[in-house]
């Protein structure tokens, strides 16, 4: 348990994050078909894990006796009433994600400011204290009671109920489906968004529809609810050090791409489980028991946040041939300033490369991470005249003059030029090497 748990404090935060292009993003590049498969089943198993926390797990049987599927006169409609419920659930969940993600671009820019992030941050940490059991989010008594009583006998009924139990369970759906919120806002990625929302909901709600249905027997409340609403602190404050980390690049200064500082990293994670991270309660016992909660939270944090910068650095792991290759006078050498650098590449008559870029661009920082760090490419674009336009701050007169010179309409955007000024390439998604190393063959 302690090593499973270790593992998914490690990945969750890479699946639900989008500093990088997300994992649920990547995992839609696997294909039409395999692609979102694997990103709504990583949804749905937040959706399932936030059902198994203390304010939502003992609702689940009173919840199906209230839509009447305990009294239904066949499986049929025990089914049916059920189903009905969890598209409840569905319907609400779907259109805030899909809005969140709608809304990115407006995220993506407010990302520029730091003052934003910290509060972003603020906000991680505040819904890490709630789940470690500092306060409780939780609706008004009475609102909570007006709203148990909506919907009524019938499909109709049951559907509506679906949509207020959510609202209802707030003290553990609020934490995690916001703290997914503000990541899905972040990939401005609306089929991400759909599916996110609606496999979150069915996750939540796959547990209502199994006792509802099939009047299966849940397992007795337990110390696991406990773990889980643990697990899900741990990942929040690492969010919150992840998102810091831009800003506040000291933050991350520690961390290397290597291997072995990974291993090290994932070492100290499982260390910080052992401990007590997740399976310790604050109430279990006297001081002992809460240093040692308290350090296993903070060996986790550090090793999951460390891993993480680690994975956003460029590759160090790589051929040594191709190191061999890359000559310090003979490297691709990155300008800043556009209009500096297409001044150079005019009066040198030189190719070049114009590569947009924002702080909220999955795609363009991989494309820095896998692309652009390879030796190979490293070698081959060095006669290359090469700026990043950051474009994080697109509400930037300045930003929007330089984006309309080139025609770009989204990002990631990279564009190659001739040594004539034409241009040779437009590159508008995340390419590998390979691809890259194709384009500018020949370009001169």
């Amino acid at each position: 348990m302690a090593l499973l748990a270790a593992v998914v404090v490690l990945l969750a935060p890479g699946l639900a994050h989008a500093q990088d292009k997300t994992a649920f993003e990547r995992a839609l590049e696997l294909g039409p078909v395999l692609g979102p498969i694997v990103a709504g089943g990583v949804a749905f198993g937040f959706g399932l894990l936030t059902c198994i926390t203390p304010c939502v797990f003992p609702m689940v049987t009173i919840t199906v006796s209230i839509f009447g599927a305990r009294e239904a006169k066949s499986r049929r409609e025990a089914m049916l009433l059920s189903t009905c419920y969890v598209l409840g659930i569905v319907a609400l969940f779907t259109p805030v994600f899909v809005a969140a993600a709608a809304g990115g671009k407006v995220f993506g820019a407010a990302l520029a400011n730091k003052w934003v992030v910290m509060f972003i941050a603020a906000v991680f940490i505040a819904l890490a204290a709630s789940m470690f059991g500092a306060f409780e989010m939780a609706l008004p008594e009475g609102l909570q009671q007006r709203l148990s009583n909506v919907g009524g006998m019938g499909y109709g009924g049951a559907f509506a109920l679906g949509m207020v139990m959510s609202l209802i369970a707030a003290p553990c759906v609020g934490p995690v489906a916001t703290s997914i919120l503000i990541f899905i806002g972040k990939s401005q990625n609306l089929v991400l968004g759909g599916i996110f929302g609606a496999m979150y909901a069915l996750g939540l709600g796959i547990p209502f529809w199994l006792v509802g249905t099939f009047a299966v027997s849940l397992p007795k409340g337990g110390k696991y609810m406990l773990w889980v609403k643990s697990f899900f602190g741990i990942v929040m404050v690492v969010m919150a050090l992840y998102f810091l980390k831009n800003p506040f690049r000291a933050l991350a200064a520690l961390a290397r791409p290597d291997t072995t500082f990974m291993l090290a990293m994932v070492g100290i994670v499982v260390v910080g489980i052992a401990l007590g991270a997740v399976h310790l309660d604050w109430h279990d016992g006297g001081t002992g028991v809460k240093v040692r909660k308290a350090l296993g939270i903070a060996c986790t944090v550090v090793g999951g946040f460390f891993f993480l910068a680690a994975l956003d650095l460029p590759k160090t792991d790589v051929i040594p041939s191709a190191l061999a290759s890359t000559s310090n006078d003979k490297q691709l050498m990155w300008d800043h300033s556009e209009s500096e650098a297409s001044a150079k590449a005019k009066a040198e008559k030189r190719p070049m490369i114009v590569d947009f870029t924002a702080e909220w661009c999955g795609a363009c920082k991989k494309m820095s991470k896998e692309t652009f760090s390879d030796p190979r490419v490293m070698t081959k674009a060095s006669n290359f005249v090469a700026v990043k336009v950051d474009a994080t701050d697109d509400e930037d007169p300045q930003v929007d003059a330089v984006k309309g010179k080139y025609g770009v309409k989204g990002l990631p955007t990279v564009v190659i030029y001739d040594s004539t000024g034409a241009e040779r390439k437009r590159f508008n998604d995340f390419v590998g090497p390979e691809v890259f190393l194709a384009a500018i063959e020949g370009v001169n």
